[in-house]
């Protein structure tokens, strides 16, 4: 198992110095995920909070019916489907037709 210590890290938006601790990098670890984080806390709120708006959450996630990515404004329930636009559209529209 791999051992991890605080890191110094840079900020690529305000230069600021930043940690990243030993318990996110495990994180990182476990998730596979290959890159550091290239910004502060603040800057990536900052970041995160101009893309989707206050109190939004945006998830990334597969279509359960055509297999296609599609960004969602919500976070999926295990085991629940997740349709893209065009298939919750067409699903909805057989569903009004089958009434």
């Amino acid at each position: 198992m791999a051992e991890f210590q605080d890191r110094v890290l840079k900020c690529a938006d305000c230069g600021a110095e930043f940690i990243f601790t030993a318990g996110e990098q495990h994180f990182f670890h476990d998730k596979n995920f290959r890159n550091e984080p290239k910004r502060c806390k603040a800057c990536k709120s900052k970041r995160l909070g101009a893309n989707a708006g206050p109190g939004k959450t945006e998830t990334v996630t597969n279509c359960s019916q055509c297999g296609r990515e599609t960004t969602v404004p919500f976070k999926p329930t295990q085991g629940r489907p997740v349709f893209c636009r065009e298939c919750f559209l067409s699903r909805r529209a057989a569903a009004a037709t089958a009434r």
